[in-house]
């Protein structure tokens, strides 16, 4: 007898993941603009080398193209998007409207954040939503994927294939650590797990054993956040400014030394990605670059290569 054929997955980063291929995403800002063109030219240099790509929501706490809008733009130029949505700017009726047109236009991965404050962007008079914490509107999301209702119980038309992510960040675990908040988030649907920068293998080998042994890394995939540095200067900036990254003095001292900054800083993230790749319970890396777009394609496929 012929054995039934497995489920049809929606998403090609989760059919990746479950495959227990290593994963590479990476990430795009959509533009202040209302011209799909300018979307689709950031993000093409990215198409057949990233698994997916996210798409930023208010990053930065200021406003730009829909990010909806801008995933489905990708969707459109043959790139899987991940729509990152935050509770900062929706309540709960926009929060879930939101989650259904997703659904809707075929955007299945799904990255759900609280969102920067409004007073670190260039409106701080922006007064903040915040009906939902993101751990709520990850279960706002399972429930209306796994029940194809709203959770006051009103029944869905139509199958939201969510592939459900959330935001973490690694640290150089104390004896007595725990991962509550992210076992929190998985408790509440979470699938998938990208984290803050993190570009030193060492904490992160420690980081996700002991997630390891808190049993995390069964229940979801996590993929660590770094970045192709510019200089030593903007190393300093990104610990200075983006509360939680870890970029050690060591590789600071690197680029400080280099006759060529920006090609030092592509090296090193050639090998986190190779160093990663090794490491027991990591899913993949999500690549961000802040003013450095132009590295992340050289780097994923200098990485594909090797």
């Amino acid at each position: 007898m012929d054995q039934p054929s497995p489920p049809r997955l929606a998403s090609r980063l989760e059919e990746r993941l479950r495959s227990k291929k290593f994963a590479i995403t990476a990430e795009i800002t959509p533009p202040l603009s209302c011209r799909p063109d300018d979307v689709t030219r950031r993000a093409l240099p990215l198409r057949g080398l990233a698994d997916a790509v996210n798409v930023t929501d208010g990053a930065g706490a200021r406003a730009h193209m829909s990010a909806t809008a801008a995933a489905f733009f990708l969707l459109q130029a043959g790139i899987e998007p991940v729509l990152q949505f935050t509770c900062r700017d929706r309540n709960r009726l926009a929060l879930q409207s939101g989650l259904l047109g997703a659904a809707a236009v075929g955007i299945h991965n799904v990255l759900l954040l609280g969102g920067d404050d409004p007073s670190a962007g260039d409106q701080p008079d922006t007064k903040a939503v915040f009906d939902l914490d993101s751990r709520r509107l990850i279960e706002t999301a399972r429930v209306m994927r796994d029940r194809r209702e709203l959770p006051n119980g009103k029944a869905i038309a139509g199958e939201p294939e969510f592939f459900i992510g959330a935001a973490d960040m690694p640290i150089d675990p104390p004896p007595d650590w725990r991962p509550d908040g992210l076992e929190a988030k998985i408790a509440a649907g979470a699938q998938f797990v990208q984290t803050q920068f993190c570009m030193d293998a060492g904490i992160v080998r420690r980081y996700v054993g002991r997630l390891h042994d808190a049993g995390v890394t069964s229940d979801v995939y996590v993929l660590i956040g770094i970045a192709p540095l510019r200089s030593a200067r903007s190393a300093r900036w990104m610990r200075q400014h983006l509360f939680g990254t870890i970029i050690p003095d060591k590789l600071v001292g690197r680029m400080e030394a280099a006759a060529d900054p920006e090609r030092e800083g592509r090296t090193i993230c050639v090998e986190l990605l190779q160093e990663l790749s090794q490491i027991p319970g990591v899913a993949g890396a999500h690549i961000m670059a802040p003013g450095n777009d132009a590295a992340v394609p050289d780097v994923i496929s200098a990485f594909r290569k090797e």
